[in-house]
């Protein structure tokens, strides 16, 4: 019943109007470019005479009639055998595309999420991709912007100008350019130069004083010679969360782009584009509301399966509360207040900015392409990393945190025929260096060793009157006193180690504005690869296809620590003792353990200053595809397909301890703990396309086995990356229990992630003015059974012990989306109307890695709107437009509150322990609306 809900909800959205899914040619003359550029990836932008800026002319809104470059050769959409969705620039204007972002509503298969800050993004293909924003890890889904890889998917969030399509490939990558993916790549094509002289200019003005005000100029140098294109864009808006203690907003707008061309074609078979652009925002991100702030506990001990709701309140609350906090949005999350430390500002400056130099010559036989390109990007990440009023942990805004890469590119290739064109074939290199780093100035806020020493008093005896939360050790005269079994009828509370612990928490209460000062973490990685890909044609009808890739990737890590915090190394001189001690109960050296975490981590001290960690490895990988295709008829498209992807290995650069606990200071070996193992990925699929004037439909069938999956869960306090395999031995449940120390594998490990499924594309296009598309995308991404957290059989993390046999985290299950569009004349004026609709249905699933249910999504519908009216020619028009028309509240990631609390209800049904962990989000964008005035000239 509930896929017929889904189907159903595309039908109403293609019944109040038509879509513009790609609705116009990529360029004016497809073919004319398809014909005279055979390198494939300037084909389709450049213009064979026309200004790119002019009116389209009148076209059916087929999708499949879209000339891409997705196999590095132009060709139709219709006629590739792979699993592509092209997203023409009508299409992106429509749906109100200036990102990557909006591009899911037409793309069931694409999610795309951002969460501590907009600058670093998620992109997910089929249920897959990189979990979070932590530097270390490359995308699973690769984005290319005019033939360039982007170090991060966060670089495709930026604006970006006039686009002439983006391209969205499903599945593993790499035989066909520079680098390789597990999941699939986004390549985004921009307009180019024309030779004759045309431009645009819009403005928009929406709620939340949103101002957009973008423009584009283009025209010949020298005839037919060189021309140029520059292009700009400017954009501000209002914030969508409310900080009531700091009394300003959040998640606001502050940017501006701009972007120069040179076309330069000295002859008829050399073309030569250089591309300079440069972003720079300056933006408050990311707020976060609270999103449950409820005690579970086992109501019957003894019986798992159950919880129930602590009547008498969360005691982490309870303890924040009595310091001064306030939590505006518990209760109603989507009321959006939040509360942030009065003055600590969020700094997110984000620049991203370089350039690149393509260069297709025709050398007769074959068609030579050349891609250079420099990069750099840095973002700061100053800002309260608790998301509360509370000064429990925060990044000072005094340029010490940020991300910064620098990556030069190279990327050759030559492709041809031979034959008689029998024989269609691509070979090619590619070399990168990339130098991260990223400087972090954490600290412990001015309330956190007041809160630190409040959380384990509660932890001991929840009692408000045992607390005084500003004395030391957060312990009241009757508290202490208690604890000391100084109170008639009562005992020391550890024995004759009371007094050891409660010196433990006193230091514990006494950590305040500590913390690193500016530690720096460097990964300098060197990438090479050869690729080939060729396409043999048996016959008129069958086709075969064969491409192998050879990857070799080498990475060095090393990091300076200056932290100050002076108190981790008397608690581990002191305390780390007795967790040594057979003498010493299990409990009290859980609680021995708890305050010295609470104390050091995250590597927090200021022993760790004259440490130098440093590590590097280097790795190859062999990986290709394996393509049948078939035409049985003109209009009709059969494949299979086998392919096999790659993602290297790489350092955990997110927060993240350097051993296993904290009990001790770390040695500069000890950096061979943050590294984790490359990910790979057999993947098949089988698919047919069928393409008409009037309907085009495809339908594809994937499978797809990741072994040594790259996983990324912060855990409330640090960040964790393992590799996601799965044991041929059975655990017999030792991966959902409540120990990290259980469930090594001692047999093989195989892949530990599946990813299956079917996809369906649907157009009609009954008139040149009235188009609908429609997609659906059913998704089963899972993790199998008998897990482990490394291919040598690490046991799983126990924070991950729901995942055995469950969905991946921001894995629907059903997405449907439909677009519709209609642009009728309006009587004989010249003059054309404008309506447009699109949606996107997606069912429920868990926004978390490590699947709690408080971070679960309930499925959702999102729709945006467009209403207009254009002159003549389109030389101008005026639009009134809406996103998230219904004004859907739904949240991107939920995640546990940093330091507040431990425990999920699902801990407690498994192991009857209490869970009193703080959970917040960063929510999905409200309704937003607006007015649009473009000129085209």
């Amino acid at each position: 019943m509930r896929m017929i809900a889904y189907l159903l909800s595309a039908a109403a959205t293609t019944a109040l109007v038509t879509p513009a899914f790609a609705q116009d040619v990529p360029t004016t003359q497809p073919e004319a470019q398809a014909a005279t550029t055979t390198s494939g990836t300037a084909a389709g932008s450049v213009d064979a005479g026309q200004a790119p800026v002019a009116a389209p002319q009148a076209y059916s809104g087929n999708a499949s009639d879209i000339v891409i470059t997705a196999t590095r050769r132009s060709e139709r959409l219709s006629n590739v055998p792979i699993a592509v969705s092209a997203v023409g620039s009508a299409a992106l204007e429509n749906t109100g595309a200036n990102d990557i972002r909006q591009a899911t509503q037409l793309v069931p298969s694409l999610l795309i999420s951002s969460t501590g800050s907009e600058a670093n993004a998620s992109a997910r293909v089929r249920g897959i991709g990189t979990v979070g924003d932590n530097p270390g890890l490359e995308s699973s889904v690769a984005v290319f912007i005019d033939g360039v890889y982007r170090s991060r998917t966060g670089s495709g969030l930026n604006d970006l100008g006039e686009v002439d399509r983006i391209e969205v490939l499903r599945g593993p990558q790499g035989t066909l350019s520079g680098r390789n993916a597990t999941a699939g790549s986004i390549n985004i094509l921009t307009k180019l130069p024309s030779y004759n002289f045309g431009g645009y200019a819009e403005a928009t003005y929406g709620n939340y004083n949103n101002v957009r005000i973008a423009g584009g100029l283009t025209g010949p140098i020298i005839k037919d010679k060189l021309a140029f294109r520059l292009d700009g864009v400017f954009g501000k808006r209002d914030g969508f969360y409310y900080d009531v203690i700091n009394k300003t907003d959040y998640n606001d707008r502050n940017r501006y782009f701009v972007r120069g061309q040179l076309l330069f074609e000295p002859s008829a078979d050399v073309t030569v584009r250089l591309i300079g652009d440069y972003t720079h925002r300056d933006e408050k991100c990311c707020g976060a509301v609270y999103l449950n702030t409820q005690e579970k506990i086992d109501p019957t001990p003894g019986v798992p399966g159950d919880f129930a709701i602590n009547p008498a309140g969360n005691r982490i609350v309870q303890v924040m509360q009595s310091l001064g906090a306030v939590f505006p949005s518990a209760g109603d999350p989507y009321n959006r207040r939040i509360a942030n430390t009065l003055g600590r500002a969020y700094s997110n400056v984000t620049t991203d900015y370089g350039g690149s130099g393509q260069i297709d010559v025709n050398l007769g036989g074959a068609s030579l392409t050349s891609i250079t390109a420099y990069r750099e990007y840095k973002s700061g990440g100053a800002g309260d990393i608790d998301y509360g009023n509370l000064d429990i942990g925060y990044r000072p805004d005094d340029g010490n945190s940020y991300r910064q890469f620098h990556t030069f590119s190279q990327e050759v290739r030559l492709n041809g025929s031979l034959f008689n064109d029998k024989l269609d074939w691509l070979v090619g290199g590619y070399y990168s260096k990339e130098d991260l780093v990223v400087a972090d100035n954490l600290k412990f806020g001015k309330d956190y060793g007041a809160f630190a020493a409040c959380r384990i008093v509660a932890t001991i005896n929840p009692a408000a009157a045992l607390r005084a939360p500003r004395a030391a050790g957060c312990l009241s005269p009757t508290g202490r006193a208690v604890l000391s079994g100084l109170v008639p009828g009562t005992q020391p509370a550890f024995g004759t180690l009371t007094g050891t612990v409660l010196a433990g928490i006193d230091r514990l209460s006494t950590v305040s504005d500590v913390g690193d000062t500016r530690s720096t973490y460097y990964q300098d990685s060197e990438n090479y690869a050869f690729f080939t890909h060729n396409i043999f044609k048996l016959t008129d009808k069958l086709s075969i296809t064969g491409g192998l890739r050879y990857t070799h990737e080498a990475k060095d890590f090393h990091a300076d620590f200056n932290n100050n915090n002076t108190v981790c190394p008397v608690q581990q001189a002191n305390l780390s003792p007795l967790l040594a001690s057979a003498a010493v109960p299990a409990a009290v050296k859980t609680l021995v353990g708890g305050i010295v975490t609470l104390t050091c981590t995250g590597n927090s001290t200021s022993a760790l200053t004259a440490v130098k960690p440093s590590n590097s490895f280097k790795e190859g990988e062999f990986t290709g595809t394996g393509v049948i295709s078939y035409k049985p008829r003109t209009d009709t498209l059969l494949y299979a397909s086998y392919s096999r992807g790659y993602k290297a290995g790489g350092y955990n650069l997110d927060r993240s301890d350097l051993t296993a606990n904290v009990f001790s200071t770390p040695t500069a070996a000890d950096a061979a703990n943050l590294r984790f193992d490359p990910e790979t990925v057999n993947a098949y699929e089988v698919g047919l396309k069928f393409t008409s004037k009037d309907f085009t439909f495809n339908v594809a069938g994937f499978r797809q086995e990741f072994k040594n999956f790259q996983l990324n869960t912060f855990n409330g306090t640090n960040f964790i990356v393992q590799n996601i395999s799965t044991c041929d031995t059975n655990l017999n449940g030792a991966d959902r229990d409540a120990s990290s120390a259980t469930g090594a594998c001692t047999g093989k490990t195989k892949y530990g992630v599946v990813s299956q499924g079917f996809e369906l594309e649907a157009g009609l296009f009954p008139a040149p003015n009235y188009s609908v598309n429609l997609g659906y995308t059913y998704t089963n991404t899972r993790f199998r059974n008998n897990l482990v957290g490394s291919e040598t059989g690490q046991p799983l993390d126990a924070a991950l012990f729901l995942l055995s046999g469950s969905n991946l985290s921001n894995a629907p299950k059903h997405t449907v989306t439909a677009s519709t569009a209609w642009t009728p004349d309006i009587g004989s004026s010249g003059l054309t109307a404008l309506f447009y609709v699109d949606g996107r249905m997606t069912s429920d699933y868990n926004t978390g890695s490590d699947l709690f249910p408080e971070k679960a999504q309930d499925g959702f519908f999102l729709m945006n709107a467009r209403v207009g009216i254009r002159g003549p020619q389109q030389k101008w028009a005026l639009e009134v437009w809406a996103q998230n028309l219904l004004d859907t509240n739904y949240q991107q990631v939920a995640f546990s509150a940093p330091f507040q609390g431990a425990g999920s209800q699902a801990q407690t049904q498994a192991f009857g322990s209490t869970a009193n962990q703080i959970f917040s989000s960063y929510l999905g964008e409200p309704r937003t609306y607006g007015l649009t005035l473009r000129s085209r000239f």
